[in-house]
């Protein structure tokens, strides 16, 4: 009686998640899929539509490729201020951690705007540049990749700094000292001590940006505009100006496939708990 009434509370207690998860989540993925697979045109006509048109198939790759160049970037600029921070004690850890949480406060579209006030053709950006005599004449940051992976870049990289910093704080400083003990130089234990036990840190800020950069859409749509459409853009234009739901669900279903790939790919290789959990 009593393994009873447990069982029956735990099914109260869960019905209203998975209710609310059958209703966000399962019911709008099936509605897609029916969408994606059940076009006029045959079953497979709206996939066969985007791989053989040769837009499609470069909007695809600069998608890939954005959000590529995106992740090493954030990478390279995240590894310095993570590694402050596993440095930094009292106040001053408070101001730089605050600096890193602090872009979350502020929406993305209020930054993305920030940035086109900065990279305009008479933005300060061009004319520091100009001042400097970097180039005699402004140079083109917006309405291209430049500013759509710049944009990207400073709204993704607390996602790196973040895992990054937890797997730096984890690294017990006693596995150094051993290295240094035994005569190996600096170079020598960064590479076969430091960086090997920063490896899970690294996969799980670089799986997080890359995996936020290939669905990102106000970014590069004000940054990039139409010389650097992404893929969320082109399922955006199938929805909202060729009325296309077909083509959009078959570009949604697209990327869904990539994610849940790299996804399993990043699984197999690192445990979420080591890579964006400080334990």
């Amino acid at each position: 009686m009593g393994a009873k009434r447990r069982h029956w509370e735990t099914v109260l207690l869960l019905g209203p998640a998975v209710l609310v998860l059958l209703l966000t989540f399962i019911g709008p993925l099936v509605r897609l899929f029916t969408l994606a697979f059940t076009d006029e045109m045959g079953p497979l006509a709206t996939f066969t539509v985007l791989l053989e048109s040769s837009v499609y198939r470069r909007v695809m790759i600069n998608t890939f490729l954005v959000a590529l160049l995106v992740t090493v970037v954030t990478i390279l600029l995240a590894w310095p201020v993570a590694y402050a921070l596993s440095k930094l004690k009292g106040l001053a850890f408070t101001v730089v951690l605050y600096g890193v949480l602090f872009p979350f406060w502020i929406s993305v579209l209020v930054r993305t705007f920030s940035w086109m006030l900065l990279l305009e053709r008479n933005g300060p950006v061009n004319r520091f540049l100009i001042e400097l005599g970097v180039t005699d004449q402004p140079l083109a940051l917006m309405f291209n990749d430049v500013g759509v992976v710049v944009g990207m870049v400073h709204i993704l990289l607390p996602y790196m700094v973040l895992p990054l910093y937890a797997a730096m704080s984890r690294i017990d400083r006693n596995l150094l000292l051993a290295s240094d003990g035994l005569g190996a130089g600096l170079l020598d234990t960064f590479r076969r001590v430091y960086l090997p036990l920063c490896l899970p840190g690294i996969a799980g800020g670089a799986s997080f940006v890359f995996l936020l950069s290939l669905g990102f859409f106000i970014t590069p749509a004000l940054l990039g505009g139409a010389n650097a459409i992404t893929l969320s853009m082109l399922i955006a234009n199938f929805v909202n100006e060729r009325l296309a739901w077909s083509l959009a669900a078959a570009g949604s279903m697209v990327l869904l496939v990539i994610v849940l790939a790299i996804m399993a790919f990043a699984a197999r290789l690192l445990p979420l708990d080591k890579g964006l959990v400080a334990k």
